[in-house]
């Protein structure tokens, strides 16, 4: 596992969570402790069923309350899913300053970031917080130019051809 090393998958295409837990998937088959904190994605009832079967080799940790995805929510239900995001997110700054994991996966952190419901200055502050011998990897849409410093390795995904379909997602 490549220890201590902070990676950052983002961009338009699909895929970054796959990559993200692809990479949890290796460290836990080597050994290592994984943590997972999915943001932005709703309750996702049935894929945490499925994942939750890899317990305890990796635990996966959601605090939204609502079934829906974020874009979905009205304003209202915004600000009130916004105080379960950081409490996700003092949970990931816990989880760092105390080594309880070889790899943490922050999947859409990036997003929390992008909607406004933490700052530049927090995200900054909780890479800060790692422990040296804790992998970090962190997922999203949009990667802030003042968060290229923080990161050892930076993935771009985008999608090159999309096959579109009345009958596809």
């Amino acid at each position: 596992m490549d220890s201590g090393k902070v990676q950052i998958y983002y961009g338009e295409g699909r895929g970054k969570s796959a990559a993200a837990l692809g990479c949890a998937l290796q460290a836990a088959s080597a050994g290592e402790n994984v943590f997972i904190i999915q943001f932005l994605k709703g309750r996702m009832e049935v894929e945490s069923a499925f994942i939750q079967r890899l317990e305890p080799e990796i635990k996966v940790f959601r605090f939204e309350k609502s079934i829906k995805r974020y874009e979905s929510l009205s304003d209202q239900e915004k600000l009130e899913e916004n105080i379960n995001l950081k409490n996700g997110v003092n949970f990931a700054r816990k989880v760092l300053m105390t080594a309880e994991c070889s790899l943490l996966v922050l999947d859409e952190l990036l997003g929390v970031l992008d909607n406004g419901v933490v700052s530049v200055e927090e995200v900054k502050a909780l890479l800060a917080a790692k422990a040296e011998s804790t992998q970090l990897i962190l997922t999203g849409r949009v990667l802030p130019r003042e968060l290229r410093e923080c990161a050892d390795e930076i993935y771009q995904i985008r999608t090159q051809k999309k096959y579109y379909s009345e009958n596809k997602p």
